[in-house]
């Protein structure tokens, strides 16, 4: 795919997603929610990227959905009457996916989808989409100039992006409700004290410390942090404690048979490891499986 709203760099095995339409504040479309999904998934099978920053070009993080766009502004098709057994048994239906699918949510799935960890890099202002799709990454940092809004009912519609199921475990339900519910605007320091951040960085610094960070963990076994991130979203959700249990035993049997071999014989030797285990062939057979289950 070539791609007209975001921009796909890859140096030292940490890819940067761009969100590229500065003059409109990165505002989110439907082409920009279909190049995201492709970039996700394109990294997510490329051995070269390790880590994955996303921030937005100019000023803005991203400001929202483009509203200015004709017709039903969120890309629907107002002549359906979709069913809640539509959700579940048309899913990918055409008609279904391309007119009643939220774009915001099919953009966070491909995240969660993703084997690769990824870090937001909040710059500028965050709102609407612009928030949600960040709850889906794994860390996320931002600019002292950045300014974060779930304001959905406020214009009289509801979060999307899956951000019901993501917003509430990053921040509990109390504070994801109460941010919800007012449609305010949060500083970067509010979102940091609602722990919706991990840190608010000067705005020359935001990218060095991303960069910082992925740079950590591009360094460890690919394979380890992928199925690491697999397991902590999935059992974070389970019933029982058994669940996790049975994937542990699974990813240290095979993990312990793989990289696992180099990452003890790095620390006996004390030296650095040299992990050559990749994401692509050398995950354990049973683990696509498992990513499919929902």
């Amino acid at each position: 795919m070539q791609y007209q709203s975001i921009a796909y760099n890859v140096k030292d095995h940490i890819l940067t997603i761009t969100l590229n339409r500065p003059d409109q504040m990165n505002a989110f479309t439907v082409e920009m929610a279909n190049e995201l999904v492709d970039a996700f998934t394109r990294a997510s099978a490329d051995d070269e990227v390790r880590a994955i920053v996303v921030t937005g070009a100019g000023k803005a993080f991203c400001a929202g959905m483009d509203l200015s766009t004709g017709g039903n502004v969120f890309g629907l098709d107002e002549t359906q009457e979709p069913t809640l057994d539509d959700m579940y048994t048309r899913l990918e239906d055409p008609a279904i996916f391309e007119g009643v699918r939220d774009t915001g949510g099919r953009v966070s799935l491909a995240i969660y989808d993703c084997d690769k960890p990824v870090i937001a890099a909040i710059n500028g202002a965050a709102v609407g989409i612009g928030a949600t799709m960040t709850c889906a990454m794994d860390i996320r940092l931002a600019s002292e100039k950045a300014r974060i809004g779930f304001v959905f009912n406020k214009i009289g519609v509801v979060p999307e992006a899956c951000s019901s199921w993501f917003l509430p475990r990053i921040v509990g339900i109390s504070q994801a409700l109460e941010w919800c519910y007012s449609g305010d605007i949060l500083t970067a320091e509010q979102a940091q004290a609602g722990r919706l951040v991990k840190a608010v960085v000067p705005a020359e610094s935001l990218l060095d410390e991303a960069y910082k960070i992925a740079a950590r963990i591009a360094s460890h076994s690919s394979v380890a942090i992928a199925f690491t991130r697999q397991m902590m979203y999935r059992n974070a959700a389970a019933q029982h404690p058994i669940e996790a249990h049975r994937l542990d035993s699974l990813g240290m049997f095979y993990a312990s048979r793989g990289d696992g071999k180099e990452g003890v014989a790095s620390f006996l030797e004390k030296r650095a490891p040299e992990f050559t285990g990749k994401v692509s062939s050398d995950m354990p057979k049973f683990y696509r499986e498992w990513k499919k289950q929902p």
